[in-house]
């Protein structure tokens, strides 16, 4: 028979203390590597490395960087993890002019603020200054010397009811042709308070109504491409779409000189 290998206990307590030990250093240095992570998590946070860096607006164009950013509330000095992106979507979009207004973190500090402004269709003059019209129609509350030149301005609109109405068709209106109004009057008349009188950034004037105006007004450039080069009048598109050109000059002489005889005439009758 084999004879079996006896170890003694005296063999064994050594490597017994030896795997025990290892175990031992093995936990030391797990829980030295926790508490390494919790203090340098602590000083993190504490410390400006957790701060928002870097703040970028996207999509502004009437409303300022600046004010976006007065608005949401961040700064270089708040925390990243503090960066409440609900709350500062809600305090943007309080703005007048902005729309919509989202919020993205990404890691480490940076934060990016997209935001969609209101269209201006249009500006109205009251007290010597100029009141931007938005899409809503609705007027805002600043004041500007001069309108920017990317909407018509609306005069002769004192009543709120058709200028709401204006505001809607001229949303709706393609932005190729909106560029080519430069003023667009509210010229009533008996049995049709709708009359709306353009003038166009080309010399063409356009008499339209404010309920067709959207449906009606992008065949602008395809009639005038129609029209005789150095043709002067107006154009018709309220009901059907004409061409009515103005008087010449001479006919409108002999039209007056015409009406001077007759009352000299009229005169002379009376006076015999």
């Amino acid at each position: 028979m084999e004879e079996r290998k006896v170890v003694s206990i005296e063999d064994r307590i050594p490597k017994l203390k030896q795997t025990r030990r290892k175990k031992a250093n093995r936990r030391l240095i797990l829980y030295l590597t926790i508490l390494f992570l919790l203090i340098a998590t602590v000083i993190y946070l504490q410390s400006p490395l957790s701060n928002v860096r870097h703040i970028v607006v996207e999509g502004e164009y009437h409303v300022s960087e600046e004010e976006i950013i007065e608005l949401a509330g961040v700064t270089t000095s708040t925390n990243y993890w503090r960066v409440d992106e609900e709350e500062m979507k809600q305090q943007i979009e309080s703005h007048q002019e902005i729309t919509f207004a989202s919020i993205d973190r990404s890691f480490p500090n940076n934060v990016q603020i997209e935001v969609k402004e209101a269209e201006r269709i249009g500006y109205v003059k009251q007290d010597g200054a100029f009141h931007a019209i938005l899409e809503d129609g609705s007027r805002l509350d600043g004041q500007t010397a001069l309108p920017g030149g990317d909407a018509p301005i609306l005069v002769g609109f004192n009543k709120e009811t058709y200028l709401k109405e204006i505001s809607q068709e001229l949303k709706e209106l393609p932005s190729s042709v909106s560029s080519l109004i430069s003023e667009i009057h509210w010229d009533p008349r008996d049995g049709n308070p709708y009359q709306i009188l353009l003038y166009m950034n080309d010399g063409y004037q356009v008499q339209a109504s404010i309920r067709s105006f959207a449906e009606k007004m992008p065949a602008y450039p395809s009639i005038v491409a129609q029209l005789d080069e150095g043709a002067e009048g107006i154009i018709h598109i309220d009901v059907g779409a004409y061409f009515e050109e103005y008087p010449e000059s001479g006919e409108e002489e002999e039209a007056q000189g015409d009406s001077g005889a007759g009352e000299e005439e009229e005169n002379t009758d009376e006076e015999a």
